[in-house]
Order: C-alpha cells, then sequence, then structure tokens
C-alpha cells in the first residue's frame, strides 16, 4: 500500500459511523451483510448509511456485490491487511516482513471448526 492510499483509508475510517460500520462488517466475516441489516444494527438511515458505505467502497476498504435486490457489503481483508502492514512496516526498526499483521477470516473459520479424528 503506498502513502496515498492509505491516507484514504485512514480518512475514510477517522469518522465515527464509519469506523462502527467498518467494525462491523470485519466482525460478521466475507459473507458481509445486506445494507438494510446493516442500517439497523447501527441505527442509521439509510441515505446516511448510503453516504457511509460509498465513502468505505471508494478507498477500498469494502466490497459491494448484488445478491438478487439485495445490495451486500463485506470488508476487504486485503487492504485492511495492507494497511495495518503499512502503519507497523517499520516497527521496532525492524524489517517490515517480520513484523506484518495479517487477518484471514477463512482461516479463522477453519480453526473454529471441530477437528474429527480417524480411529
Amino acid at each position: 500500500m503506498d502513502r496515498i492510499r492509505a491516507i484514504a483509508a485512514l480518512g475514510a475510517l477517522a469518522q465515527e459511523t464509519r469506523l462502527e460500520l467498518y467494525r462491523l462488517l470485519v466482525a460478521c466475516g466475507p459473507e458481509g451483510l445486506p445494507a438494510g441489516i446493516i442500517a439497523k444494527r447501527l441505527g442509521v438511515h439509510p441515505s446516511s448509511l448510503s453516504f457511509h458505505l460509498a465513502q468505505l467502497v471508494h478507498c477500498g476498504l469494502i466490497a459491494q456485490r448484488r445478491r438478487s435486490r439485495q445490495l451486500l457489503y463485506s470488508a476487504e481483508y486485503g487492504t485492511m491487511n495492507a494497511l495495518l502492514a503499512y502503519l507497523t512496516e517499520n516497527c521496532c526498526g525492524r524489517d517490515g516482513a517480520a513484523s506484518r499483521p495479517l487477518c484471514n477470516p477463512a482461516a479463522a473459520v477453519a480453526d473454529s471448526q471441530p477437528k474429527t479424528t480417524a480411529a
């Protein structure tokens, strides 16, 4: 991630509703949520929510996709990880590769599944 994209992402998150919205989408995983459910959970009017969603889509922190008549929104974990890596790139003076945080929701789901063993 370059400086311009990092500034855009941080600027988008520097607003209470958008930060709360982004954290909600990160927590719900790659499936995402329909706009109507997001509005209810956050207690935000749909017109206001549309503005905040557009800001997060524009900077690449969330994705929008259509399922039938619904618009679904989900966190872009790759962008989130790139932003975290950019912010921690030179943490403690070390090479950034060793200290980069990763968030892989698919792995988290796999880790939470019960393990089966052969008898």
